[in-house]
Parts: structure tokens; C-alpha cells; sequence
């Protein structure tokens, strides 16, 4: 398949979309609703919290220390790599899914050079299990990462050629 750089703008655009809400909601939520710190009850099974994470995807490594450039260089790179298949992908569901993964990235990147550690403050709740805390960018990553494996698993076989 060829690159074709106009087949950026969508994903870029959702990406800057998702960039944008992200980082307001986090500004808004760390900034002004948890000053200072707590738990605020919204519904039976969904709070606002304020959490800390300095690893990955669900809390995993989630300690202070010298990871946090590595995560940086790695959401990085992977955004990057992303972006290439964005252009070479003909199906737009794909390319959207892509540019929702990239802003999410690139959202909790700006955490970590700001705060040093991902805000994370979407706490819901069930049956006393609480699912790890997460944030509009972590959402936008798992949306588009199941999208990928949706559309990757019934998108129509294309033909071989012999």
C-alpha cells in the first residue's frame, strides 16, 4: 500500500479532539475539583477520585521513579509508528481508531512531563470492585484499541492474488 499523508487528517483531527478534552478535564479535575484530594460520590457506581499513576495500563509498575522517561520515549514512538499506518490504511474505521489511540498517548505523555505520573480520576464501581481509576485519554485507547480488533476480525477477507 502506498503512504498517503491525506489519509492523516481524520485520525489527526480525533486525535487533537481527544487531545483537547483530555488535557481540560485533567487540568479541571486536578486544578480545581481535587483541591484537595478526595473521593466525590456521583452516582452508586461511578466517583471522581484523584489517583496518581506512574506506570501503565491498569496501575501495573505504578511506582515513582526512572521508568517515567522510558514510558515518555515509548508512547512516543509507538504514536509515531501509528501515524505511518495511519497513512498506508484504507479503512477509515481503522484510521480513526489509530488517531483515538494517538491523542490518548500523546494525552497521558503531557502528564508525564507536567506532573511526572498520569492523572487519573474515573473511578467506577460495582459489587465492591472498583475498576483501576482511568481518564478520557485512557478511555480513547481502549475504544480504539478494540475498534482495531473489531474491524480486524470482520473486515471482509480481502482477495489474494496468485
Amino acid at each position: 500500500m502506498s503512504f498517503r499523508p491525506r489519509r492523516l487528517v481524520p485520525g489527526l483531527i480525533l486525535a487533537l479532539v481527544i487531545l483537547v478534552v483530555d488535557q481540560l478535564s485533567k487540568i479541571t479535575i486536578v486544578g480545581t475539583v481535587m483541591d484537595p484530594p478526595r473521593v466525590i460520590e456521583v452516582t452508586g457506581f461511578f466517583n471522581l477520585v484523584m489517583a496518581w499513576n506512574y506506570g501503565v495500563s491498569f496501575g501495573l509498575f505504578n511506582e515513582p521513579g526512572t521508568q517515567r522517561w522510558m514510558l515518555i520515549a515509548l508512547a512516543l514512538a509507538v504514536s509515531a509508528a501509528l501515524a505511518v499506518w495511519m497513512t498506508r490504511e484504507p479503512a477509515p474505521a481503522t484510521r480513526l481508531a489509530l488517531g483515538a489511540i494517538i491523542g490518548g498517548a500523546i494525552g497521558n505523555v503531557i502528564d508525564r512531563v507536567r506532573w511526572g505520573a498520569v492523572a487519573d480520576f474515573l473511578d467506577f464501581h460495582a459489587f465492591g470492585y472498583h475498576w483501576p481509576a482511568f481518564n478520557v485519554a485512557d478511555a480513547a485507547i481502549v475504544v480504539g484499541a478494540a475498534v482495531l480488533v473489531l474491524d480486524n476480525l470482520f473486515r471482509p477477507a480481502a482477495k489474494q492474488s496468485d
